[in-house]
């Protein structure tokens, strides 16, 4: 499944025709001769040539084993929703996805890698806010392998990655790249997704196709870094996905999510700042988006305690232009619960700054 916003947004769940890129790394020893008035003249040798020595592609061996022992805790996952991917987080058949795999749905079919058991599972809880979601298994089977989440904050710009996943219902399929950026804030788009705004996000190279979604991005050391979700779309395409440009959402929200959605099938502690406000775009005399206007303020909450009031209009967030309700959210997520920091507002025709401490969305 698939979205993003960066430039334009994809979940990994629109259709497109998927590019294959094949590699092959040949070994290529070549024997020459000099050629002189159609003559051939060869050097003799006082001893025999010993052979040629054998070559190890140590990377493709790396792949291989990554490939072989991560794999089989991704799996495929069908339902009214569509298909995506997911993994497994424990051997009770908890099986971390995104949301937007999810859906509305309720009842799910879960076909582990091996492509011979096909189980049932039902969903422990959604948090559309991070785009995650858990389901479990409803007869987990004996020798479930979950996978192994890594430390987010050792990803680096630069190293290998593999997504796994089931790209266009083609189960259990891996593609490579690298980790092109880290820290990435992006905003889904609609169409069926959650409309989230995820950061620190990571960005891959490795191909994210629709089916995607929820799947797995392993580094070599066999660690799932990522959650793959989203595609970026090229406006000069006509809205299709620019290749070698996705998004996983990092380790650290996934077991940050996962663990309270299994623990209490919901999320109490996000550790998403928030402003305690609803809120809508507004436009200016151009119909351009100008800014968002508060529409309720939450008793006591930051924006309450700060002195906005509904019909105020946030224009900044620490400085950062504030046009939309999404670029809003897109502020918001450089910061933490607790933060201090300024919002600017215009009440009355006149423009204010004020400093907010923010709360937990």
């Amino acid at each position: 499944m698939n979205r993003p916003r960066v430039p334009g947004s994809a979940r990994c769940t629109s259709v497109t025709r998927p590019l294959v890129h094949a590699a092959a790394a040949i070994c290529v020893t070549a024997l020459l001769a000099d050629c002189s008035g159609g003559k051939t003249s060869a050097t003799p040798t006082s001893a025999a040539s010993p052979p040629p020595p054998t070559v190890t592609n140590s990377l493709e061996n790396d792949f291989r084993q990554v490939v072989r022992n991560v794999l089989p805790s991704v799996v495929q996952i069908t339902s009214d929703a569509g298909l995506g991917s997911g993994v497994l987080y424990d051997t009770n058949g908890d099986v971390v996805t995104n949301a937007h795999v999810v859906g509305n749905a309720r009842d799910f079919k879960v076909t582990l890698a091996t492509g011979k058991d096909t189980l049932d599972a039902a969903l422990v809880g959604s948090y559309p806010g991070d785009d995650l979601a858990v389901l479990r298994l409803k007869n987990p089977p004996g020798g479930l392998k979950p996978a192994t989440f890594g430390d987010t904050s050792k990803v680096a710009v630069g190293q290998v990655a593999l997504a796994m996943g089931n790209p266009l219902g083609l189960s259990s399929s891996v593609t490579q790249g690298i980790v092109s950026a880290v820290g990435r804030t992006v905003s889904e788009g609609g169409g069926g997704g959650t409309n989230a705004t995820i950061g620190n996000m990571v960005q891959t190279s490795a191909a994210i196709n629709p089916g995607n979604s929820g799947g797995a991005l392993v580094n070599l050391s066999g660690q799932v870094i990522g959650i793959p979700t989203l595609a970026a779309v090229d406006p000069g395409l006509g809205g299709g996905t620019a290749a070698g440009i996705g998004f996983a959402i990092p380790a650290s929200t996934v077991n940050n999510i996962a663990g309270q959605l299994i623990r209490n099938g919901k999320v109490t502690a996000s550790g998403r700042a928030a402003l305690g406000i609803t809120a809508r775009t507004v436009l200016n005399g151009n119909l351009e988006p100008a800014g968002v206007t508060v529409v309720t303020a939450t008793r006591g909450g930051p924006a309450d305690k700060a002195g906005l009031k509904p019909g105020d209009i946030v224009t900044k967030i620490d400085g950062t232009q504030v046009t939309t309700d999404s670029s809003l959210s897109e502020a918001l997520a450089a910061f933490k619960p607790g933060d201090r920091t300024d919002v600017t507002y215009v009440h009355d025709d006149t423009t204010k700054t004020v400093t907010v401490t923010l709360g937990q969305l």
